[in-house]
């Protein structure tokens, strides 16, 4: 909970005729006919059942220093950073207690006091209900402070003194209320620093500086010491660089050896994706394929526990490596085995954990359908009856050798290449087909939002999905030759775009793996996403099913990124629907009161334009881009 002293004047505070008992340190008892009473709920039990950053958090955080100092900008701060992470955090600012729980208060000596006690009693209790209370006081007298903490020990509650220790001078040239000038001008009479003494704090938990140090740079200090103290745990954003799963160098002699006294597993393409996925941090925190439990997680909750267990990670389509009976029976034993693709080593799986690959169970949770003509479930329906997971130690960087492999772009490189741009603002952009203008207004568009809010430098992450993808989807390489087209054209800015490949396979799998794909941008570094119309999804392999003839509802992925548990660092853009507005002969934002004048332009129509050498109306796409596009469809019709 946070509060501000504010040194409002005198003569507006109205006294109430009360008696205000300067309290002893163990602070005196008046009312004698009460008794304390205990609650049923145990600090333990709203650890685990309040807030999404599991465990009991409940403290106080007590930040002290002069009027102007930046207690209240810091605390704010602070508030903003832990709600952000799903830990409680509350905060009031000190008006607010001075009209309302303090209005009875004036700034005597013995008002002053009454005024820290009260708020350190209020305090005890957030901070006991589990929220971290954020109190935000000049309480310039060492001897209140004491009795803040005397507060909070006696409930075996934490307390930490926070020391702005901000020089005067400085304090006095931040003076946004004139509070310091009244004083000098005897308007205020017993203002800290002015005419009333400031003791410092000779044994603060943390002495912060606010002069030559930004806001963030001085809360980091705050952070840093909850982080130390078990309050805040660790989460990706903290994270200066994910793990990756790559031996190092200097071991990779010695594991190339090893893996020659191993029984090895054969594993396909998909499976080698896979492996990219996870070694590069995609995945992060996976270590390597699942094991059940994780498995179990992500089929039921869509997520994973932290491995401290006090959040959840989003994680919701399974990584995992299915093997048949006769592999299983004949690894069953070992403790590390060798994971080949075409007789050449990958990687090593360390202690794998065989379990049953319930098919249908799997593709039911993940795909909301089990059809056989569905792309990936025939896949999943094809392939071993176990899985097995474990930890992976993989050889090095999985490259394609396919003239491509300098976009894939792993997370670090990725978040690395952001700093180096300046950029205050990331929002990706998923795809796996070609970029019409309509994409691109959308992009355009989402740039000028982020410009509105404040941002100075937003950069576009375009980040086309280069894993496995069904057959009558267009190849990578020609989509990355269109998409460069787009680039060459200016109709994108290719100072503020990064375009990369996102390595990991398509599933086809509707709301389910718009979360993955929502996760593993924000690994990289993404802090917004936009999420277009029926993302991941595709057309029903019975048409008749549904209205639509759609697997899934178009705008269910959108509606469920913004529910999705463990996606809190990213922020859900809200998509426009573009389409071909023939009055002004250009992509344009769909208007339902001027449907009429609006044409969906459908990929199966772009087909039949181009195996026809037909063009698309002009302004639906780069005249460059369409041409690479048409050649490629006149191709597929020629073969």
């Amino acid at each position: 909970m946070l509060f501000s002293n504010n040194h409002n004047n005198n003569n507006a505070v109205i006294k109430c005729n009360l008696n205000h008992n300067i309290c002893n340190e163990s602070c005196l008892q008046v009312a004698t006919n009460v008794t304390e009473q205990k609650h049923n709920v145990t600090r333990e039990i709203r650890g685990r059942n309040l807030g999404l950053c599991r465990g009991f958090r409940g403290c106080t955080v007590w930040l002290t220093g002069l009027s102007g100092a930046g207690k209240t900008t810091i605390a704010f701060e602070l508030e903003a950073y832990l709600v952000s992470r799903g830990i409680p955090a509350y905060g009031l600012d000190g008006d607010n207690i001075r009209t309302g729980l303090n209005k009875n208060l004036g700034f005597t000596p013995p008002d002053r006091e009454e005024n820290i006690r009260r708020v350190g009693e209020v305090a005890k209790l957030f901070a006991d209900s589990g929220v971290v209370a954020i109190c935000s006081f000049v309480s310039p007298f060492t001897y209140d402070r004491k009795m803040a903490r005397k507060i909070h020990e006696d409930s075996d509650l934490k307390f930490y003194e926070i020391f702005v220790n901000t020089p005067l001078s400085v304090c006095e040239s931040r003076d946004v209320k004139g509070l310091y000038k009244k004083a000098r001008e005897g308007a205020i009479e017993g203002f800290t620093g002015i005419t009333q003494e400031y003791e410092e704090p000779t044994d603060p938990e943390l002495i912060v500086s606010t002069d030559g140090f930004t806001v963030k740079e001085s809360t980091q200090s705050v952070i840093d010491l909850l982080e130390t103290e078990g309050i805040i745990p660790k989460t990706l954003k903290d994270v200066g660089r994910l793990p990756e799963l790559f031996v190092k160098p200097e071991h990779k002699d010695a594991l190339i050896h090893e893996a020659k006294s191993l029984l090895s597993l054969s594993i396909t393409t998909v499976d080698v994706q896979w492996v990219q996925i996870l070694a590069e941090g995609w995945a992060y925190p996976l270590k390597g394929f699942m094991r059940e439990e994780e498995y179990l997680q992500t089929l039921h909750f869509n997520s994973i526990l932290s491995h401290d267990g006090a959040s959840r990670h989003n994680q919701s389509i399974p990584i995992v490596l299915p093997l048949s009976n006769e592999a299983k029976e004949r690894l069953a034993d070992q403790s590390s085995l060798a994971l080949t693709y075409n007789n050449k080593l990958v990687a090593i799986l360390r202690k794998p954990e065989f379990y049953h690959h319930r098919k249908e169970e799997r593709v039911c949770r993940q795909f909301g359908t089990n059809h056989p003509d569905h792309p990936y479930i025939k896949m999943i329906l094809e392939s071993g009856d176990y899985l097995v997971g474990g930890n992976l130690e993989v050889l090095e960087r999985i490259q394609w050798q396919d003239g491509l492999d300098e976009y894939r772009l792993t997370p670090n490189e990725l978040r690395k290449k952001f700093r180096e741009m300046n950029a205050d603002a990331v929002f990706a952009f998923q795809l796996r087909n070609p970029i019409h203008n309509g994409h691109a207004l959308l992009m355009q568009d989402t740039k000028r939002q982020l410009l509105e809010r404040g941002f100075e430098k937003p950069v576009l992450l375009l980040h086309p999905l280069g894993g496995w993808t069904k057959d009558d989807d267009v190849p990578l390489p020609i989509r990355m030759a269109q998409h460069q087209a787009v680039l060459d054209s200016g109709v994108l800015k290719r100072e503020d775009t990064v375009l990369a490949i996102f390595p990991s396979p398509m599933m086809y799998a509707g709301p389910t793996e718009v979360q993955w794909h929502a996760k593993a941008r924000m690994n990289a570094g993404a802090n917004f996403y936009i999420v277009g119309r029926d993302p991941a999804g595709m057309p029903h392999p019975n048409k008749q099913m549904y209205h639509d003839g759609n697997l899934y509802d178009g705008t269910h992925g959108s509606r469920v990124l913004k529910l999705a548990q463990g996606l809190d660092n990213l922020e859900i853009l809200p998509f426009r629907v573009a389409a071909y507005d023939r009055s002004l002969a250009c992509m344009a934002f769909f208007e339902p009161k001027r449907k009429e004048n609006f044409e969906f332009i459908s990929g199966t129509k772009m087909r039949t334009l181009a195996k026809t050498g037909s063009n698309p109306p002009i302004g639906f796409m780069e005249p460059k881009a369409w041409q690479i596009l048409a050649e490629y469809y006149k191709s597929v019709v020629q073969n």
